[in-house]
C-alpha cells in the first residue's frame, strides 16, 4: 500500500507542468530601443513600431514633426471686420532673390451672409467673390502683397464668380496656377466646381487664363463626380502629378479624401489614376518629394488624420508618422518640387491659414506661418519633442454649448433618480400566509 505522504507527492508531480521559457529563461525587452526589429516575441503594438513607421520612435524619425507658428507682418485685414480674407496659400516659391505666394483672396463690402445670403452681389462663403491674388518676402516672415494674379472673367466663362485654392507650378521656365473656378454661389452644391489653370512667362505675370475645365469630374455614381477640390501640382518621374481633393458619400456623412492626376504636360490632357483615391484621409493636403518619393500631410478628417504619410511610387501611401496640430491649408516652401531629383530633401516652413477669424458676423481668415523639421539636410531637436503644453482655456474653447450642456445636465439628474428608486424585489417583500 502506498503511504500517505506518497501519494501526496505524486499527485504534486502530476500537477505541476513545466512551462516553456520560464521568467528567468525569456528575454525581456531591451532598455535601449533597437533600430532595428529584435529578434524575440513582440506584441501587436510593438511589432507595429517596426513594421508601419519610418521608425521605431519619433526622435529618429524624419517624417516626424511639432509644428510651430508665427503670425506674419505686412498684410492688413481692415481690422478683422470680415470684409477682408486671406487663405488657402500655395506653394512657396523662390525667384530672383525674394519669396512667392498666391492665395485666395477676398475684398468685400460686407462679411459672407451664408447660404441664404449670399446674392450677385453679396458674398455667402469666406471664398466666394474672391481672387487670386500674391505677395512676395525676403524672410518669409514679413511679405509685401503685389496685387491681383488672376481676376475673376466675365460670365459665363469659368471661374466668373470666384476664383480660389491656387497653387502653382513651374516648368520648363513657364508659371502655372492651378485654381479653382467657381460658375456659381458657393453653397448652392457643395462647391461644384472646375480646376482651372493660367499660365506665365514671369511670377509676376501677365497670366492668360486657358478658359476650360483641366481636370474634369468623375462620371455619375463616382466618389469624385461632383467635386476636384484644392489642385496641388509637383513634377515627378518626368510628368506633372497633380493631386485633389473630393468629397463623397454625401451628406451629413461626408467622406474625403485625394486622388492623382498625371499628364505630360501642364495644360493636359490629364489621366486620373486607375487606384483613386490615392489618400483616404486628409483635406487641404500639402505634398512635397521626399528621398525617392512623394510626402504627403494629411491634417483633418478620415481615419488617417493628423498623418504624415508617405509613398514610395506617389500612389500607394502609407502612414509614417502622426502629429498634432497640423497646418491647415499647408502651403510649404518646397525648393525641390519641380526638380525631379529623384533625391527629394524635404521641407522646414511654409504658410497656412487660420479661419474662425473675427468672430460671429466678421468671420474671415488670415495667413500664418509654420515651420517644422521634415527635412534630410536639417535637424532640430525641438521639432521632434511632442509635447505640448496648453492652458486650460485652449481646451475650454471649443467646449460644450449651453443646449449640450443642460441636456447632459438633465440626463445625469435622471440617471441618479433611477439609482434612487430601488426596484422591489419578491425576496423584499414579507410573505404573505394564508
Amino acid at each position: 500500500m502506498m503511504k500517505k505522504g506518497c501519494m501526496i507527492y505524486g499527485l504534486l508531480a502530476v500537477l505541476i507542468v513545466p512551462i516553456p521559457g520560464n521568467a528567468a529563461e525569456q528575454q525581456s525587452f531591451p532598455y535601449k530601443l533597437p533600430m532595428e526589429k529584435p529578434d524575440i516575441p513582440l506584441s501587436e503594438a510593438m511589432e507595429r513600431v517596426y513594421d508601419d513607421y519610418a521608425s521605431p520612435t519619433y526622435w529618429w524619425n524624419e517624417l516626424f514633426s511639432k509644428f510651430r507658428y508665427t503670425p506674419i507682418e505686412g498684410l492688413d485685414y481692415s481690422n478683422h471686420d470680415g470684409t477682408v480674407t486671406r487663405r488657402d496659400p500655395s506653394k512657396v516659391i523662390k525667384h530672383a532673390g525674394r519669396y512667392y505666394v498666391w492665395y485666395t483672396c477676398r475684398k468685400t463690402e460686407v462679411p459672407p451672409q451664408g447660404a441664404q445670403g449670399g446674392s450677385e452681389t453679396l458674398p455667402s462663403f469666406d471664398w466666394d467673390m474672391s481672387e487670386i491674388w500674391y505677395a512676395t518676402s525676403e524672410d518669409g516672415f514679413t511679405w509685401k502683397e503685389q496685387g491681383v494674379a488672376v481676376r475673376r472673367p466675365p460670365k459665363p466663362a469659368p471661374g466668373w464668380r470666384s476664383v480660389s485654392t491656387p497653387d502653382i507650378l513651374v516648368w520648363k521656365g513657364t508659371y502655372y496656377l492651378y485654381y479653382q473656378a467657381f460658375q456659381e454661389m458657393p453653397g448652392k452644391r457643395g462647391d461644384d466646381c472646375p480646376v482651372a489653370v493660367s499660365w506665365a512667362d514671369s511670377p509676376d505675370g501677365p497670366w492668360t487664363p486657358l478658359n476650360r475645365t483641366v481636370i474634369p469630374n468623375g462620371p455619375a455614381g463616382a466618389w469624385d463626380q461632383y467635386s476636384i477640390h484644392d489642385p496641388y501640382p509637383l513634377v515627378y518621374r518626368g510628368r506633372i502629378y497633380l493631386y485633389y481633393k473630393s468629397d463623397f458619400n454625401g451628406r451629413p456623412e461626408l467622406i474625403r479624401a485625394q486622388g492623382l492626376a498625371t499628364a505630360d504636360h501642364p495644360l493636359g490632357p490629364f489621366e486620373k489614376c486607375p487606384l483613386n483615391p490615392v489618400l483616404n484621409s486628409g483635406h487641404e493636403t500639402a505634398y512635397f518629394p521626399f528621398k525617392g518619393g512623394i510626402a504627403a500631410l494629411a491634417g483633418r478628417h478620415g481615419n488617417e488624420m493628423e498623418s504624415i504619410q508617405w509613398s514610395p511610387d506617389g500612389i500607394n501611401f502609407r502612414e509614417e508618422a502622426n502629429s498634432t496640430l497640423l497646418p491647415v491649408a499647408a502651403g510649404p516652401y518646397v525648393p525641390d518640387a519641380f526638380t525631379d531629383s529623384g533625391d527629394g530633401r524635404g521641407i522646414t516652413w511654409g504658410l497656412c491659414h487660420f479661419t474662425q477669424v473675427g468672430g460671429q458676423g466678421r468671420m474671415h481668415s488670415m495667413l500664418g506661418r509654420f515651420d517644422c523639421d521634415l527635412s534630410l539636410d536639417y535637424h532640430d531637436p525641438q521639432m521632434k519633442d511632442p509635447s505640448h503644453n496648453w492652458p486650460p482655456e485652449v481646451y475650454f474653447r471649443d467646449g460644450l454649448s449651453e443646449g449640450a450642456k443642460e441636456r447632459l445636465r438633465e440626463l445625469a439628474i435622471e440617471d441618479l433618480a433611477q439609482e434612487d428608486a430601488v426596484p422591489e424585489h419578491p425576496e423584499n417583500k414579507e410573505l404573505v400566509r394564508d
